[in-house]
């Protein structure tokens, strides 16, 4: 019997309780929000297998007079087109994949400002990739990726930021939006194997700045599904101040029988046969 994964996930994205727009969006097996949102009402789950290739990813924007949005927007638009049009190189070379990703992101960014004179417009990225034995974490700024596996959680992304920030938020040292001949992009990429029965989270710093590793770990070590753990997660997020635009999207990976092309027929037959 033929194996494969399934990929259940979860996502929400909400302004806050302090902020009057919303700079965050994402891309979560194809989904994104336009430009101009409020976030999105409650939680939204879908699933997917490993062999459709599926990309979640989160972006916060930076920048004043709507730049932030737009950047974030920019970042996740272009990846959609990016996506369908090399979605082929994820599986031949994962990690050249996710590079170029960055660079026609960043160079989308950047083309949007210069046309416009924009000199302060940015965005953080954190994406997670599935490949057939591997996962791809790759991520620019402070937004994050956690494994959870075995009772333990772990960030495998890393917060490109200078010092601890005495006062405030530190500043980053990489995102997108940033003219290459000034400073280099340089993405951080981790492969790691995965297997089923964990769940990975990749959020923006609205719910890392309002939540411990240790809070956002009990949540997701409950055995309540994604769907619900997501509505946790952001629900003590605003209840703990909700002081900046938090997206969380949380996937969980199970074992699945794979399929035959045989076995799908018969199985679309006998529907038809009983629909009749």
């Amino acid at each position: 019997m033929k194996m494969t994964y399934q990929i259940n996930y979860a996502y929400a994205c909400h302004t806050g309780k302090v902020r009057a727009n919303n700079e965050d969006n994402f891309w979560c097996c194809g989904q994104l929000l336009p430009a101009e949102n409020h976030g999105i009402e409650g939680v939204r789950t879908g699933s997917v297998i490993r062999d459709d290739l599926p990309v979640l990813s989160v972006f916060d924007g930076m920048g004043g007079e709507s730049c932030g949005e737009m950047a974030s927007y920019l970042a996740a638009e272009a990846f959609d087109r990016y996506y369908h049009e090399r979605k082929k190189k994820l599986k031949r070379n994962p990690k050249k994949f996710l590079e170029d990703a960055c660079r026609n992101m960043n160079a989308e960014i950047c083309r949007y400002g210069s046309e416009r004179k924009i000199h302060s417009m940015g965005t953080t990225m954190a994406m997670m990739a599935f490949g057939q034995k591997f996962i791809y974490a790759c991520n620019l700024g402070d937004s994050r990726i956690y494994r959870i596996k075995e009772g333990q959680i772990t960030q495998i992304s890393t917060d490109h930021v200078l010092g601890q920030g005495l006062f405030g938020k530190a500043p980053l040292t990489q995102y997108l939006g940033v003219e290459e001949e000034s400073m280099a992009l340089e993405p951080s990429i981790v492969k790691e194997e995965y297997q089923a029965e964990e769940r990975y989270l990749v959020c923006s710093d609205g719910l890392t700045d309002m939540l411990s590793d240790g809070e956002i770990a009990e949540m997701i070590l409950s055995e309540s599904p994604v769907e619900q753990v997501t509505e946790m997660l952001m629900e003590k997020a605003m209840e703990k101040g909700g002081r900046d635009n938090t997206t969380v999207i949380l996937c969980e990976v199970k074992r699945q029988e794979e399929k035959s092309t045989f076995r799908n027929w018969l199985e679309q037959r006998k529907a038809i046969g009983d629909a009749k």
